[in-house]
């Protein structure tokens, strides 16, 4: 149907290649752009009165539905922590015994880091900072890097809810970056503010001056969604958290206790009983103290505990261990976090469509007109601040974001001060838990909760108010970037941040101060030569000399994630060897079953096998150059 120029030479035609059937991807196209969306769906004005009623019966039950799988995707976030306190919170209450090593900041920053990824709770790991404060074992002073620590662990949890959107390269890009965008965040204040203190002070002196200047009494921390999720996350199991604070502490009979709450309800009698003692010496006091022939018989206070009421979760008459009981909590809520996930993606998706979804992004990504559109950020860090306030959970409304970023509705640049104001949110819940405290601990725990509050809004003023300097930003795309094209780095990025990194530094801080310089001081040489080094490549190479301006003169492996990724390929391919032989079987056993039946296979026609082997080498082509371009180090 087209003519043919004699001069030039026939081409083929699209509509006989595979080519033809994929839609180009166009390279100009910003891969962070928000997805259109098109309203696709039958018109509100051309439904009769029957469609339309249809329509509003089927958004309410998608509403209802939405709310019930928030709901078990808060729950079971609860349960995650539970679980995780109960296959690792002993281990993070010893973590805490050795103030010698917390009087390393950079020991105290880890250790705040790792305690937080075992109880999976920065409340948790903060009430247990407060009591050992109280307690006299910790100082106010080495409880800051702690509490910065906390704030790092706390972010892994949205990290890994982006993980379950990785079916989608595009998805994944952006739900990977709305994540990571708090922990750069929360990384790049420590970076600063840790040596800032270490040197100054000023969190520890700004807040005691705080403390002394007010008269605060002590209050009552309120209850908000916790009202809504106890009823089931508190049949499911109940935890003695003091079991952690008293381990901490160091108080023996601890270590041997259950976190498993087994009595809900229960009531102490102290009354002084007379009591035989080896000696004088070992009186309450001389005033009650006395002899009697032989014998020293003094008074003390004894406590005798009446258990009234038996708890009613699951697990209150099981014969298992806490570790058992822990995995099974956590195998459970993992499965039950990320198939909410998936399902509320979904039916996000589904709403999400049309004049409602171009009315949301409109909503949420539009700035106020010129002059104020420098207003709308800080507007969205006090609804993140107040979104946090409400559910009383940073790992939870970051959760609930992350998706949303994904599929596109919130761009990266909101997300942004959303987070940072999750951050604000969560402070002001564990300063209304410290206004609960009594009388003689309130100062400490409210100046710690003040730290808390101090520290993030010094990392607000950082890394916020000046658009360039939103370095969480543009390190959060590039590494987007990564994952989307390489998807095994992310499981590596969680790792390592979170496992390797702190777990090697608190090593070094175990071997002392002289290690750790001596270890740490090159390493940190050597980055800082890298970053400039990739920095002035792209900006101004000719200040660089010729052999540094590219870093080909180093193998592959060196600088590339290409290499990485064939191997990671293979050993995918080794492990999934298996499932495709079955597979295949199974492909040639309907094979045979169809011939014998006298039926044929057919092929599309993108399922031609040389047209198939012709368009994989050109893909493979392609993505090598793209990848060899990205992942320059």
């Amino acid at each position: 149907f087209f003519a043919i120029n004699e001069n030039k030479q026939a081409k083929p035609n699209l509509a006989h290649s595979t080519v033809a059937l994929v839609e180009p991807d166009s390279e100009e196209r910003d891969p962070w752009d928000l997805p259109e969306i098109k309203d696709t769906g039958v018109p509100w004005s051309a439904l009769d009165t029957r469609g339309k009623a249809l329509r509003v019966l089927v958004s309410v039950l998608k509403l209802i539905l939405l709310l019930g799988l928030l709901y078990m995707f808060i729950c079971s976030l609860d349960i995650l922590s539970s679980a995780f306190q109960l296959a690792g919170g002993k281990t993070a209450g010893e973590i805490f015994q050795d103030s010698s090593v917390l009087s390393n900041p950079l020991a105290g920053l880890v250790i705040g880091v790792l305690v937080t990824l075992l109880v999976q709770s920065s409340s948790t790991s903060s009430s247990i900072v407060v009591s050992m404060v109280s307690a006299g074992i910790l100082t106010v002073q080495m409880a800051v890097p702690i509490i910065m620590g906390t704030n790092i662990g706390t972010s892994v949890t949205n990290t890994l809810v982006a993980m379950t959107q990785a079916g989608d390269r595009s998805t994944f890009r952006r739900a990977f970056a709305g994540a990571t965008v708090h922990d750069f965040f929360n990384w790049l204040s420590v970076l600063v503010l840790l040596p800032l203190e270490a040197a100054t002070g000023y969190l520890y002196i700004l807040t005691k001056l705080i403390i002394d200047s007010f008269h605060i009494q002590s209050g009552e921390a309120p209850d908000l969604l916790n009202v809504i999720t106890d009823p089931l996350t508190e049949s499911i199991i109940q935890l003695d958290e003091s079991v952690i604070r008293d381990i901490a502490i160091g108080i023996p009979e601890a270590k041997n206790k259950s976190f498993i709450k087994k009595w809900c309800q229960t009531y102490t009698n102290t009354t002084l009983k007379n009591m035989t003692v080896s000696g004088p010496e070992n009186c309450t006091a001389p005033s009650l103290c006395w002899v009697d022939g032989n014998t020293t018989i003094t008074l003390k206070n004894m406590s005798e505990t009446y258990y009234i009421k038996k708890c009613q979760h699951l697990f209150v008459d099981v014969n298992l261990t806490d570790l058992a009981i822990g995995l099974i909590l956590l195998a459970l809520s993992l499965l039950v976090l990320c198939s909410c996930l998936v399902l509320i993606v979904k039916l996000l998706n589904s709403m999400l469509k049309g004049q409602v979804a171009l009315v949301i992004k409109k909503i949420i990504n539009t700035d106020f007109p010129f002059p104020f559109g420098w207003v709308t950020g800080y507007i969205a860090i006090l609804v993140g601040a107040g979104m946090t306030f409400i559910v009383q959970s940073s790992s939870v409304f970051t959760s609930a974001i992350t998706p949303l970023v994904g599929i596109g509705v919130i761009s990266i640049e909101r997300a942004y001060p959303l987070s940072l104001g999750s951050n604000i949110g969560t402070t002001t819940t564990a300063i209304l838990a410290a206004m609960a405290s009594p009388g003689d601990k309130l100062a400490n725990a409210l100046q710690i909760a003040l730290v808390h509050l101090l520290f993030n809004l010094s990392g607000i003023v950082l890394w916020y108010p000046i658009p360039f300097t939103r370095f969480p930003i543009r390190l959060a795309k590039g590494l987007g970037n990564i994952t989307a094209s390489y998807r095994w780095f992310a499981a590596v990025y969680i790792i390592a941040c979170f496992f390797v990194l702190p777990l090697f530094v608190f090593s070094l801080s175990l071997a002392g101060w002289q290690v750790l310089v001596g270890v740490g001081v090159p390493l940190i040489v050597v980055l800082v030569f890298i970053v400039v080094v990739n920095v002035l490549q792209k900006r101004r190479p000719d200040f660089l000399p010729a052999a540094l301006r590219s870093w080909d003169f180093l193998p592959l492996w060196a600088h590339s994630l290409a290499p990485w990724d064939k191997v990671v390929g293979v050993c995918t391919a080794k492990c999934c060897c298996c499932c495709k032989c079955c597979q295949g079987t199974n492909e040639e056993h309907e094979e045979q079953k169809s011939v014998l039946n006298g039926t044929k296979v057919h092929k599309a026609v993108y399922d031609n096998p040389a047209m198939s082997v012709e368009k994989e080498v050109e893909n493979e082509i392609k993505i090598e150059l793209n990848i060899l371009k990205k992942t320059q180090l």
